[in-house]
């Protein structure tokens, strides 16, 4: 029989507290955390106030692949890519500290944002997957989120060339 750590048993709850913060669903704490699902659940109401969502989590790539999420996106793991070269932090640690400069850096621009901390966190697992990659745009050189069999040469991104109809609407993710 092994005994827990306390020290290790701290470090995950204060890892699920974090992510219970910035908006994660259950599903998302059951599978970056090694706590039980009641305790998940209790934890979830005290931080929260409130039950989580239920439901299944999204499962489509091609979200990601659309105007201003792709945009989002792409900042996103832009941010997510260079914590995990330049330090040495879990890839959950890095998905939280990736997601807070994500909308750290949309709030300084007067934006909502569209990315949730558990669409990035599907993003980040869909990329280890293989089925989402980063490619360069031609033009300005920025690096964004592609299926990962679409052909990429020539790519430009949506910053470069919006689509005819981009900022006509009033979103809450609009560029300006």
């Amino acid at each position: 029989m092994t005994s827990r750590s306390l020290v290790e048993d701290n470090r995950q709850v204060q890892r699920a507290i974090q992510l219970i913060g910035l908006g994660a669903r259950l599903q998302v704490l059951q599978a970056e955390t090694a706590l039980p699902y009641e305790r998940l659940l209790r934890l979830y109401k005290e931080v929260a106030g409130k039950s989580p969502s239920k439901g299944q989590l999204p499962f489509s790539t091609d979200w990601f692949m659309t105007w201003q999420p792709n945009i989002h996106a792409s900042l996103f793991f832009n941010i997510y890519e260079y914590l995990i070269k330049a330090s040495a932090i879990d890839e959950i640690d890095a998905i939280i500290k990736a997601y807070q400069l994500y909308t750290s850096e949309i709030a300084a621009h007067g934006v909502e944002p569209m990315l949730t901390v558990t669409r990035a966190w599907r993003l980040v697992r869909f990329v280890d997957s293989g089925m989402l990659v980063t490619t360069p745009c031609t033009r300005c050189g920025g690096r964004f989120v592609a299926h990962a069999y679409d052909l990429t040469k020539g790519y430009v991104c949506g910053l470069c060339a919006p689509p005819a109809r981009a900022g006509k609407a009033r979103r809450g993710g609009a560029i300006h």
